[in-house]
């Protein structure tokens, strides 16, 4: 078994909570044999290990031969499986069907075909009511298959009635495929490189977006086939940083849920990934108020006893709501009580490792790197950044050159003087090899570059240019994307009044919120 096989049954114990493995046990001593008592050996090992090693294994455990150990694994991993599946059943809508399908096949292998139709003419309403098209499809093709084979005499159109109905389902599904295949690919384009960053991308997303959309797409009424059209806007509108059109489609998104309230739990991951966009957007647009209710409403969601969450979904809440609430540190400008959340989420990254994607990760990492920043703590906003620009894996570009822009501008607020002419150019050309400099950046880096030849009383005029010349890029829609990773301008400000930057941050919210 590979080395990468061997992890998995590793991976698969980590990941299960007390009552999964206290029900694993008692699944398999049920038929408890000499395999099955040895593989809860195998089991209590693993369990007990932070890091796999099989030497260790071995070592510790008797009973067990290097020999014997591969199949052993292999058999505990499908018996863990098997016991998951059995806890799962009832608590999916897909599971359920799936089973009284299998009721509906046992009783037609019985000869008893009018009690399996009546089995499948419920289910299909099932079915339908939510929206669980593919599966409506598997029925409606066992259906066709008792029509074709016996004289069921349930209906004198029958034959027609059925046709018809797979026709018009595998045309839905078709449709949403359609639409789920262009949103997961609007997606896979943000997650590698993040906002377009230039005129040439910008017009080439935009161009491939119209001609991938299908023409008739605002026209379709299913459930599947509207979220994946709102998805599909989402992601569009957010590589662009159109927030306008980001908010329009994300509050859809959700809107979309509260049309059918029972989907809120069938596809709850869904939901709070809508949310999550929703708050996103109010983020990025600067709507506060609206902000703080859908943070509250995302919380009481997270939290509420009634939400049968999976452990996959209570790990994305938790995400979304970290996430939320750095963004609103970031709008209020409390950086310093930000903090005070961080070893909760560390301890959360690292509790979750296996079950996180290393994109979240490193955007944990970017976050609280500037929280840090917003505290000037600039040594631990560092050492943040360094995850960052040390991270092996090719993603999130736009995510790595900004890092290593803020890695620059925190050396300067040090002091470190003798290292920045050569990490302004190190970042320079990174940020050029990967097409990411605009003109915003590369005013930063002009400054900073030639910051060592200023003397002292002409520091204030320096950055007083440098402030007058990224406003007048403000409302620029290339620049646009600079003042989303970093708020240069308060950043300026702070430094000609001499005050935190965070004081500078609060001000300004005070007065946005005045004004409402």
């Amino acid at each position: 078994m590979s080395n990468r096989k061997k992890e998995e049954v590793f991976q698969l114990i980590k990941s299960l909570e007390k009552g999964e493995k206290r029900n694993f046990k008692l699944f398999v001593k049920r038929n408890s044999g000499n395999q099955e008592l040895k593989i809860i050996r195998l089991f209590d090992r693993l369990d007990k290990m932070e890091v796999y090693n099989e030497d260790l294994l071995l070592k510790q455990e008797k009973s067990l031969k290097k020999a014997q150990l591969s199949n052993l694994k292999a058999h505990l991993y499908k018996q863990i499986l098997s016991s998951l599946r059995v806890m799962q059943d009832g608590k999916d809508i897909e599971n359920e069907l799936h089973r009284q399908l299998e009721y509906a096949k046992i009783l037609y292998g019985k000869g008893l075909i009018n009690l399996s139709l009546r089995v499948l003419t419920k289910i299909k309403e099932v079915a339908k009511s939510y929206h669980q098209l593919s599966f409506l499809l598997q029925i409606l093709i066992f259906e066709k298959k008792i029509e074709l084979l016996h004289i069921t005499r349930s209906s004198p159109d029958r034959a027609i009635l059925l046709s018809r109905e797979i026709e018009e389902n595998c045309e839905k599904i078709l449709k949403i495929e359609e639409l789920s295949n262009l949103s997961l690919l609007m997606y896979d384009r943000y997650i590698k490189n993040g906002f377009s960053r230039n005129e040439e991308e910008y017009q080439e997303i935009r161009s491939f977006f119209q001609e991938s959309l299908p023409p008739d797409a605002h026209l379709i009424r299913s459930f599947f086939g509207r979220l994946y059209l709102y998805q599909s806007f989402v992601w569009y509108a957010y590589i662009q940083q159109d927030f306008l059109m980001y908010y329009r489609y994300a509050r859809k998104w959700v809107d979309l849920f509260k049309e059918d309230p029972k989907m809120i739990e069938i596809e709850s991951n869904f939901y709070l990934k809508g949310i999550h966009n929703l708050l996103q957007a109010l983020f990025y647009n600067g709507h506060t108020q609206k902000f703080e209710y859908w943070l509250d409403k995302l919380f009481v969601l997270s939290m509420e006893p009634g939400h049968d969450f999976s452990p996959n979904n209570d790990i994305q809440a938790f995400i979304y709501l970290h996430l939320s609430r750095i963004n609103q540190h970031f709008l209020k400008g409390t950086f310093i009580e930000g903090l005070e959340s961080v070893p909760a989420i560390e301890a959360f990254l690292e509790e979750y490792s296996i079950q996180i994607d290393p994109h979240r990760k490193l955007l944990f990492h970017y976050k609280i790197a500037s929280l840090y920043f917003g505290a000037a703590d600039f040594s631990k906003c560092i050492e943040y950044l360094n995850k960052i620009i040390n991270w092996n894996w090719s993603l999130r570009d736009d995510l790595q050159c900004y890092a290593r822009l803020l890695h620059l501008i925190s050396h300067y607020e040090l002091g470190h003087f003798d290292i920045l002419d050569s990490l302004a150019k190190s970042a320079y050309r990174y940020m050029a090899k990967m097409k990411n400099l605009n003109i915003v950046e590369k005013e930063i880096f002009e400054f900073i570059r030639n910051s060592f030849k200023y003397y002292p009383e002409e520091f204030p005029i320096a950055f007083q240019n440098l402030l007058d010349k990224l406003k007048q890029h403000e409302g620029n829609p290339q620049a646009k994307r600079a003042f989303n990773y970093l708020d240069f301008i308060s950043w300026l400000e702070s430094k000609l009044q001499d005050r935190p930057v965070q004081e500078v941050i609060q001000e300004k919210y005070h007065k946005r919120m005045e004004s409402l």
